[in-house]
C-alpha cells in the first residue's frame, strides 16, 4: 500500500496547525513562524504506542486495592541545592525537563550530576545531540569527571537510542537536547512540533515502564520560554527553569512543576571554573554589595518555596521631563509596582505621578509574592525623600488598595533568618503578632497601614 503524505503548516512558538501558509499566526500573533510539515502515515509498530517494559511486560487495567505501593528511595546527589528542588532528590522513574538560556550551565550541572550519581553507584547514560563524545569528555576533564559507569552516547535517532537503553539498563538517562532527537517515522525536521512531542512520549514510556530517571534539556525562545508545544511541559514530572545572568557567576535552578514535591522551590548555585558550586546561604549573597547610607533601598524577606531569603530592593524615583511618567523595572513585577506607586499616592499624601521610577530586585533574583509589596514601598518613599531606611531594617507585608497592611505566611520563619543575619527591627502586619510568642534578639514592630509604617522608618 503506498504511503499517503500529509502536509500542513505548524507554529514553531506556539504549535498552531493549519493547512495553508499564512505569514503571521493567528493564535500567538508572531510572524514568519510558520514552517511547513510533512508527515507520512506508515505502518505503525504495535509497541510504539504502548506501554511495554523493555522486559516485554505490557500494562493492564488492575483494581485500586490491587496495587502494591512501596516507598521509592530518592536517589540523592551531592548537590544540596538540586535535592532541594526536586523535592528530596531524583524519583526513579521521573521525567525531569531542564530549561534555560544558552550558556546558562544547563549541560555543566547535568555532566555534575552524572559524576555524582556514577559514585554512587548509579548506571548513567547521557545521550547528546548537540556534541561529539570527544567534546563532552574535554568538558568532563575540566570538571574533573570520574565514574566507570558513565556513558556518552552522541545520537539522535530514538530507535537507536531505545535499542542502547535495551542493552545497558541504566539507572539514569539525560538526554540533551529534546529539540535534537528524532523519530524516523516522522519526516518533518528535528526540533519540529511533533518531533518534540512524539520523541518526549517516547521517552515518557520508557521511564514510566522500566523506573528509569530521565533528565531532558529543553531550549527556550526568545522570550524565554521552553520551545516546542505547551505540551511538553504537561508530559513531563518536573520542569526546572535555569535563571540569571550568563554574564555573572550566580544561576538560580527554580521549579515551576513537581509531581513529587514543592513548586517555586530555588537553588542557587556558583558558576565557577571546576563547575557550578551551590551556595549554602543566599541570603547573604544578595546583600553583600548594600552600599550603606543610601536611599532608595529596603530589604524584604522573601519566601522561595520553603526557604525564606533576604533580597535588596531598590528604587530611583526622578523628576519626569517629557510626557507621563516612566515605570521600570527589573525583577518585579511591573503592574504590582504601578499599584503601590497609586497607592502611595492615594493614601500617604506623596506626590508621584510627575515621578519617573525605576526598581529592581538586586542579585538577579525575581520576587512575585505579596509580602514583598512592604519593602517596595519603603524603597520608593525613601529615594522620595532622600532619606535613607536604617540599615538593620526589613519589611515584609502585602498592601491592600485602601493602604492597609495584609498578613502573611510563615511569619516566624522570616523572622528567625532576619536575625541570623543580624538585622534588629523587622516591620511585619499588625495581624500577624496575634498568637504569636516574642523571639528575643530583633525587635518585631507590627503595622496597620502604609501611613504607619511611613511614620516608623521615616520619622
Amino acid at each position: 500500500m503506498a504511503k499517503k503524505a500529509k502536509t500542513r503548516f505548524v507554529c514553531q512558538e506556539c504549535g498552531y496547525t493549519t493547512f495553508k501558509y499564512i505569514g503571521c499566526c493567528p493564535n500567538c500573533g508572531q510572524w514568519n513562524t510558520i514552517v511547513e510539515e510533512r508527515e507520512e502515515t506508515v505502518p505503525v509498530k504495535e509497541d510504539r504506542h504502548n506501554r511495554v517494559s523493555l522486559q516485554g511486560e505490557r500494562s493492564k487495567p488492575q483494581k485500586l486495592t490491587s496495587i502494591q505501593h512501596s516507598k521509592v528511595d530518592r536517589i540523592q546527589t551531592e548537590l544540596s541545592e538540586l535535592n532541594r528542588v526536586l523535592g528530596g532528590g531524583v524519583v526513579p522513574g521521573s521525567l525531569v525537563l531542564i530549561g534555560g538560556d544558552p550558556g546558562i550551565g544547563k549541560s555543566t550541572l547535568l555532566l555534575q550530576i552524572s559524576q555524582q550519581l556514577t559514585l554512587a553507584e548509579q548506571k548513567v547514560l547521557y545521550v547528546t545531540g548537540e556534541e561529539s563524545g570527544e567534546q563532552v569528555k574535554l568538558r568532563a576533564e575540566r570538571l574533573s569527571q570520574k565514574g566507570n559507569d558513565f556513558y556518552i552516547y552522541p545520537e539522535t535517532n530514538m530507535t537507536e537510542i531505545r535499542h542502547a537503553i535495551e542493552d545497558l539498563q541504566p539507572d539514569i538517562v539525560i538526554v540533551d537536547s529534546i529539540q535534537t532527537m528524532v523519530e524516523e517515522d516522522i519526516t518533518s525536521a528535528a526540533g519540529s512540533v511533533s518531533q518534540v512531542r512524539e520523541t518526549t512520549a517516547d521517552l515518557m514510556k520508557i521511564a514510566k515502564t522500566n523506573g528509569i530517571a530521565i533528565f531532558i534539556v529543553g531550549h527556550v525562545t526568545k522570550e524565554g520560554a521552553l520551545a516546542g508545544p505547551r505540551m511538553l511541559e504537561h508530559m513531563v514530572d518536573t520542569v526546572l527553569y535555569f535563571e540569571g545572568d550568563r554574564y555573572q557567576s550566580f544561576r538560580i535552578l527554580r521549579a515551576v512543576k513537581n509531581r513529587f514535591g514543592s513548586t517555586n522551590e530555588i537553588g542557587i548555585f556558583e558558576m565557577r571554573q571546576q563547575g557550578l558550586v551551590e551556595v549554602k546561604n543566599p541570603s547573604e549573597v544578595f546583600l553583600e554589595e548594600r552600599l550603606e547610607g543610601a536611599s532608595g533601598s529596603a530589604i524584604v524577606v522573601a519566601m522561595e518555596g520553603t526557604r525564606p531569603i533576604l533580597v535588596e530592593i531598590q528604587a530611583l524615583l526622578s523628576p519626569t521631563l517629557y510626557g507621563n511618567a516612566r515605570r521600570t523595572s527589573s525583577g518585579l513585577d511591573y503592574n504590582r509596582i504601578s499599584l503601590i506607586l497609586a497607592v502611595l499616592e492615594k493614601r500617604s499624601g506623596l506626590s508621584l505621578q510627575n515621578q519617573d521610577a525605576y526598581l529592581k530586585a538586586t542579585g538577579g533574583v525575581k520576587l512575585d509574592e505579596p509580602a514583598i509589596d512592604l519593602a517596595i514601598a519603603m524603597a520608593i518613599v525613601s529615594s522620595y525623600k532622600e532619606q535613607e531606611t536604617q540599615s538593620k531594617d526589613c519589611f515584609v507585608g502585602e498592601i491592600g488598595l485602601t493602604g492597609e497592611i495584609r498578613s502573611v505566611t510563615r511569619v516566624e520563619q522570616r523572622i528567625q533568618e532576619a536575625k541570623k543575619l543580624g538585622f534588629q527591627r523587622i516591620f511585619i502586619p499588625k495581624n500577624n503578632l496575634q498568637d504569636w510568642k516574642p523571639i528575643a534578639g530583633i525587635e518585631v514592630i507590627g503595622v496597620a497601614t502604609i501611613k504607619e509604617a511611613i511614620r516608623y522608618v521615616f520619622q
